[in-house]
């Protein structure tokens, strides 16, 4: 049994080697999208185009942003209302005045999530339009900008020569719970998805965060719109994909200058996040979700169970191999928490908050097993 043991001991401290200096530096979170570094090619048009299900509470805010962009070329806004059932259109026409267009969706089709039935509804009446823009920004309803954001965004992908240029937005981290699991979720996210990964033309690492994404409006076209992501619950991802597949550059990044006005002060708040997508990520595959548990306690709980077992009970080997695992860990996870402005002693609770995901990821399992499904906005959508 000690054998056993400290075999996995010696196993935790290859996952930790492994991860840090061979999982393309995912923990130092250096891709960020800054002030534009330098001048545009020519002045590129751009339509906002912005899904909305009642978003009353933060929609002004989003589209006033949008509207005090600091960006040279034509900017025009598009709100796409599916079907609110609030004073969503109501206020974004106030912050809107006369840049504003709106249209309702459609009765939502069968196969269709909501949101991306709203995207397909803008994209179908820009493909339509005269005046053809150059690219789309896909911004959330409940995300607000900064002025040079746009630009820099337009920038970054005339550089990059990406087709898609997505931004993962400053989440609210406020209150004990925020504190506690938006780093982390941060952190996980990088971890699935390492950004210079994704930015490597070479590497079939796809990814992308869709609260913030422009995408060139040729490559949009090219792909066929929003038709062949319909279902998708992690649709930022699904399209990042499709887009790598037909050849399309991919960057993303860190976007401070853009945040969300979502509230996650609450455990709730993150717990329905989470539970929405977690089981789709792993393909509601019951073995995926059986190996990822497995995975987040032999990377994540384990060292500081063997740290501790080890000085109670005097083994050293134990608690040496589960100390410097679990001190790589702290090591990895500290960039993001100054990210977030936590203090780096936060590192030591990883392992707990590894453990409440790990419990949304198994509810995310029974209600998917149980019918339960997902929902956006008031609105379910079944297994």
């Amino acid at each position: 049994m000690t054998t056993v043991v400290t075999g996995l001991a010696a196993l935790a401290v290859v996952i930790w080697v492994g991860l840090l200096f061979f999982r393309y530096d995912f923990w130092r979170g250096r891709q960020r999208l800054g002030r534009p570094q330098q001048d545009l090619v020519g002045v590129p048009s751009v339509t906002a185009l912005i899904p909305a299900r009642n978003e009353e509470e933060t929609i002004a805010q989003t589209i006033a942003s949008i509207r005090g962009q600091n960006y040279p070329g034509d900017l025009r806004i598009l709100l796409v209302d599916d079907q609110s059932e609030d004073k969503t259109v109501a206020r974004a026409k106030a912050a809107g005045l006369f840049d504003l267009r709106v249209l309702r969706t459609p009765d939502l089709p069968d196969g269709w999530s909501g949101k991306l039935w709203a995207l397909e509804t803008g994209w179908a009446a820009i493909a339509k339009g005269e005046a053809q823009p150059d690219y789309i920004w896909l911004s959330d309803a409940d995300i607000v900008h900064e002025p040079e954001v746009l630009t820099a965004l337009v920038t970054k992908s005339q550089a990059r020569q990406s087709a898609l240029t997505s931004l993962m937005v400053r989440l609210d981290a406020r209150g004990f719970w925020g504190g506690l699991l938006i780093p982390a979720f941060i952190y996980y996210f990088q971890l699935i998805y390492p950004f210079s990964a994704v930015n490597d033309p070479s590497n079939q690492i796809a990814g992308a965060a869709g609260g913030c994404v422009l995408l060139e409006r040729d490559w949009l076209k090219r792909i066929g719109g929003f038709a062949p992501l319909k279902d998708a619950l992690i649709d930022d991802c699904t399209l990042a994909r499709i887009v790598q597949k037909n050849g399309g550059r991919l960057w993303l990044g860190h976007g401070t200058a853009s945040q969300s006005l979502r509230d996650n002060r609450s455990l709730g708040s993150v717990w329905l996040m989470v539970r929405r997508t977690a089981y789709a990520q792993l393909s509601h595959n019951p073995v995926l979700l059986i190996g990822c548990l497995l995975g987040l306690v032999l990377t994540f709980v384990l060292p500081w169970a063997l740290l501790a077992a080890g000085l109670v009970i005097q083994n050293w080997a134990w608690a040496g191999l589960g100390g410097f695992a679990a001190s790589l860990m702290m090591l990895s996870y500290i960039p993001t928490l100054r990210l977030y402005n936590q203090s780096i002693w936060r590192a030591i609770m990883l392992p707990w908050v590894t453990c409440l995901y790990g419990a949304m990821t198994i509810h995310s399992a029974l209600a998917y097993y149980f019918g339960a499904g997902s929902s956006w906005k008031g609105r379910a959508y079944g297994r």
